[in-house]
């Protein structure tokens, strides 16, 4: 796969995060984001002041082709603040001229001109947008650009709900751009939201670009009917947390053991500990929250247990790179004897890979679609 990206007569080289040869296939950018640009950077030379924002650049593609002009980058996720960063070093750019702001924190003031990569998770959107009209002023510049195929009339009737007037281009490579005149009125936020589990008696709290939003991923609640007995005191990782059901069920059940909630998500983490505050906040000394490219923080030979409903996509692309890696981390931090506990689709090779990495592997159970697998880490 090509990796340099050419824009305005630069070479850009770039890579997806995290590194492997399954991710060297995957192109990190697209079509859209040269339509952004082609439209953006006219505007920063005829003004280099104008206070950018960049929001939902993946790998960071738009804040490399921006290059050394001043600008801040907004993302939910750990590792695309990993790969902007990357990709800027890589190409010679300096650190100092992209900021870095989480998806649940305030956008910053006095915008003038936004760039956003559209997400397919549409309440994830809307909740951007909703943090736009926090902000932006009528005269503020608001670009966003995707697939042709993903642009139509409901996508276009939230931005003119959230945000103001708006306008879709035609269709050049397969992407259109929409550009939206802010409305200068703040609009009310609709996320984060709280349900009831009733089964459990839990009640979880979701952020807007969180898996499973509004109902339990079926996934996770056939793990939740199989969870591991604990010693007391026992350190488990919930490892791709979510909104953090796993780890709340065990608090609940297992009041003893420690929990550390760990995902990639800014919103995943902030919703587990918002659903640890709403079921058992007397244990809250007990969790730790952390956002992190897997386990990668964590100490080796540190942790009792791994829970965890490995993704197999990242972004539109199905990979299995993101479970190997959880696999590999939970094998470098559990301490000999450490149990790491899945729950994956029947058809997903992951018997094989966890017999191979950590010695054996044991069917815990299985329906007519998921099976749960749990390996014990040699002595």
């Amino acid at each position: 796969m090509n990796t340099i990206f050419t824009v305005a007569d630069k070479q850009l080289q770039l890579d997806r995060l995290p590194l492997g040869q399954s991710n060297r296939s995957l192109q990190a950018w697209d079509a859209a984001d040269e339509l952004l640009l082609q439209q953006a950077l006219p505007l920063l030379a005829e003004r280099a002041d104008l206070k950018v924002l960049v929001m939902h650049d993946l790998f960071g593609a738009l804040s490399c082709a921006l290059g050394d002009y001043p600008h801040s980058q907004q993302n939910d996720s750990v590792l695309s603040q990993q790969a902007t960063v990357h990709n800027r070093q890589q190409n010679g750019l300096s650190a100092d001229s992209v900021s870095f702001i989480d998806s649940v924190t305030a956008l910053p003031a006095d915008v003038d001109l936004v760039l956003l990569k559209v997400p397919n998770n549409h309440g994830y959107l809307r909740f951007m947008l909703q943090q736009l009209s926090q902000v932006v002023r009528p005269d503020t510049v608001v670009i966003a650009a995707a697939k042709a195929k993903d642009i139509h009339k409901n996508l276009l009737a939230i931005f003119e709900q959230e945000l103001g007037a708006t306008q879709a281009s035609l269709a050049q490579k397969k992407c259109r751009t929409i550009h939206c005149t802010p409305r200068g009125t703040a609009r009310a936020f609709t996320y984060p939201i709280q349900w009831e589990l009733p089964d459990y008696q839990l009640t979880l709290v979701n952020h807007a670009n969180v898996f499973a939003k509004e109902q339990l991923d079926i996934g996770a609640r056939f793990l939740l009917e199989h969870l591991p007995v604990l010693d007391a005191g026992a350190l488990v990782a919930d490892l791709g947390c979510g909104n953090g059901v796993l780890g709340v069920a065990l608090l609940k059940q297992q009041p003893e053991a420690r929990v550390i909630f760990t995902d990639d998500s800014y919103m995943a983490v902030a919703s587990s500990k918002a659903s640890v505050e709403a079921n058992v906040p007397e244990l809250i000394a007990q969790a730790e929250f952390r956002t992190d490219d897997c386990l990668a923080s964590q100490a080796d030979q540190s942790l009792d247990y791994v829970i965890c409903n490995p993704p197999f996509h990242q972004q539109q692309a199905v990979t299995e790179h993101i479970a190997w890696q959880m696999f590999n981390d939970a094998k470098r931090c559990l301490k000999a004897g450490g149990k790491l506990r899945i729950v994956a689709n029947r058809h997903l090779p992951y018997y094989e890979k966890m017999t191979v990495l950590l010695g054996g592997c044991r069917h815990i159970a299985s329906n007519n679609k998921f099976v749960i697998l749990e390996s014990t880490k040699r002595k």
